[in-house]
């Protein structure tokens, strides 16, 4: 009961457009952080939902970069569901932008290096996709209604 209350609560919070504007710039800091310092073993922000450190090659610099994202496992972490949301912000998230031009990429998944290839979801298959993500978090369509683009919606599976 306690945990559900909790879950709203953040669901109430992360919708709002102040959380979109400050989020960013504490959130996936202190993942990166603590998860280096756990080696590997903790992500702060996975006690809510589920989440992943994505490691892909830069759209630019082909330098590897290193985001912690939240994340819809499948199948019981053979694939991801990745979401472009940008805490419901105008711009696509750069780490998107470097899936687009170099699609193999690693994740963290419990502690675990995974080599991973990314998919583009479009059409059906989005759509199908987004009702999923919807029901899994439902704040994601408080993001979409706040901004004119399109959410973009990556699919990991296992190399």
């Amino acid at each position: 009961m306690a945990v559900a209350l909790g879950v709203r609560l953040m669901q109430k919070i992360s919708s709002t457009v102040l959380f979109a504007r400050i989020a960013p710039h504490f959130i996936p800091a202190m993942d990166k952080a603590v998860h280096r310092l756990s080696r590997g073993k903790v992500l702060l922000s996975a006690r809510m939902l589920p989440g992943v450190i994505l490691t892909a090659k830069g759209a630019k610099t082909g330098e590897p970069r290193t985001t912690p994202l939240a994340c819809m496992p499948e199948g019981g972490g053979e694939s991801w569901l990745l979401i472009g949301s940008n805490f419901g912000r105008p711009g696509h998230p750069a780490w998107t932008g470097n899936l687009l031009k170099n699609p193999d990429a690693d994740v963290n998944w419990q502690g675990r290096d995974i080599p991973v290839r990314a998919r583009l979801l479009e059409g059906a298959e989005r759509a199908a996709a987004w009702q999923a993500v919807l029901g899994f978090w439902p704040p994601y369509a408080t993001y979409q209604a706040r901004i004119e683009r399109e959410i973009r919606l990556f699919r990991l599976e296992r190399r």
